[in-house]
């Protein structure tokens, strides 16, 4: 079976380092879905308005290569777990699947139809090749047991930005950056007090510390431009 991209995604992410670990995580975050050109058809999401979330299935577009044990972050990168007991990105098919919070069907004179979602987990230019409802009495199951990840950090940091560099942020991104890094976006093994930390954020790099439980920004300067996603995405 082959399989060819419908769309890609827009997001405030140039690299890896910094995602968010799950999507819905940090709600406020907002990014766009771009149809290829051959799917820019509004038709095709006729009655996606009435549906809040929805599933995007994608392709880990970074990833190469499989392993059939993996070391899950979260356990500190010591312990070795199937990667099928994992969502780790190093799978033989390196599809990964998301639930985001639709906002908005914004038409596009360029573009085309294009979905305004918040929650996204994704890289920007991530290829997406599939887009499902998310329903409520069969997506969500109240009594799940989520293994070693039953539960998101519940205490995020405290994070410290001095206003001369938030004002290099647009006003929009300003709170979306915030929960990121209230998130933590270090890899969990590491806690180096010394250590400065950066990471691509809407077209800035920003760098950080990270000292016990407090995140102070140091430094926001213009960083990598956006993917240009005007044709196919590559």
């Amino acid at each position: 079976m082959e399989m060819t991209p419908i769309a890609h995604i827009r997001s405030d992410f140039a690299t890896k380092f910094g995602i968010p670990r799950q999507s819905g995580l940090v709600e406020e975050l907002a990014a766009q879905v771009v149809f290829a050109p051959g799917y820019r058809d509004a038709s095709a999401l006729r009655g996606i308005e009435g549906f809040s979330h929805l599933w995007l299935l994608w392709e880990f577009s970074q990833s190469r290569g499989w392993s059939p044990t993996v070391r899950p972050p979260r356990l500190g990168g010591n312990k070795r777990l199937g990667v099928f007991a994992t969502r780790s990105p190093f799978r033989p098919n390196p599809i990964g699947l998301s639930c985001v919070r639709l906002i908005e069907v914004r038409q596009d004179r360029e573009l085309g139809p294009v979905l305004i979602v918040a929650g996204a987990d994704l890289m920007d230019g991530t290829p997406i090749y599939d887009i499902k409802p998310y329903l409520p009495y069969a997506d969500c199951r109240p009594g799940a047991v989520g293994g070693f990840a039953s539960a998101p950090r519940e205490d995020g940091l405290e994070v410290s930005c001095p206003q001369e560099l938030l004002e290099a942020v647009t006003e929009d991104k300003r709170a979306g950056l915030l929960a990121v890094l209230a998130q933590d976006p270090r890899p969990r093994y590491q806690d180096d007090p010394d250590r400065t930390y950066g990471m691509s954020f809407s077209g800035l790099e920003v760098k950080f510390r990270v000292e016990g439980e407090r995140l102070t920004v140091t430094e926001i300067s213009r960083g990598r431009p956006r993917t240009d996603l005007t044709g196919d995405g590559t």
